[in-house]
């Protein structure tokens, strides 16, 4: 199921779009603030945004932009705003399109297909048993849940789920997550493997199975797709 983050200062609004959608299989989580929604997707996962232009507190423009400091989540921005110097504002600072209010229903249900098709075929996965990775974006998520990584974190997944079955040794984990002659201690990366379980854990993915231990050389990711 895609999640659509609804941004829109009328609580009216909130609840047309939300009906428009919800029928055709979206969940629909509703922001009544650009703030808000930059907290929400902090820490929570969105496929596609649809955000009104003209808000209180942060405008439509503003948010876009923190939007996509947090991740490159597709945008599709609502206004009734119809100056073509509005549009092209919001399209050079990273939106995926822009629809003016009043808008078909068709039309704009139409508009988050190609806009999400289009994101989703341009970019690359990685999957494993319920897992799936998106390299470009640094985003890991288990059957549909979030799993917040840091950057080295992921580069060590990615790098694991990639070469299933190779053991790596401390030193080889280290040139390739950090880089050639970084100073790095063993125990850092077992204290980053520690941190990858227990996460992977919390989201409930069983990493004991699959991210082993070699003991005497290093750590593998084991198991077939």
């Amino acid at each position: 199921m895609k999640t659509i983050l609804l941004v829109d200062d009328e609580s009216r609004m909130l609840d047309l779009l939300a009906l428009y959608l919800t029928p055709l299989g979206y969940k629909c989580v509703k922001k009544s603030s650009a703030v808000d929604a930059i907290t929400y997707i902090e820490t929570n996962h969105a496929d596609l945004i649809l955000l009104d232009v003209m808000m209180p507190e942060m405008d439509g423009w503003t948010a876009c932009k923190e939007f996509k400091k947090i991740r490159d989540i597709p945008i599709i921005m609502l206004t009734a705003r119809s100056e073509k110097p509005d549009i092209v504002k919001g399209l050079k600072i990273g939106a995926d399109d822009y629809i003016l209010k009043p808008f078909d229903e068709e039309v704009l249900v139409a508009r988050i297909e190609a806009v999400l098709r289009r994101t989703t075929t341009e970019e690359e996965f990685l999957s494993f048993k319920g897992l799936l990775l998106k390299p470009a974006s640094y985003e890991l998520y288990f059957e549909d849940k979030e799993i917040f990584l840091t950057p080295k974190e992921f580069a060590m997944v990615q790098l694991f789920i990639s070469n299933r079955n190779k053991v790596f040794s401390r030193d080889h984990l280290i040139e390739s997550v950090w880089g050639y002659g970084v100073s790095i201690e063993d125990r850092t990366i077992d204290s980053h493997v520690r941190n990858i379980r227990e996460k992977l854990r919390r989201a409930g993915f069983p990493a004991d199975e699959f991210l082993l231990t070699v003991w005497g050389v290093g750590y593998k990711w084991t198991g077939k797709e």
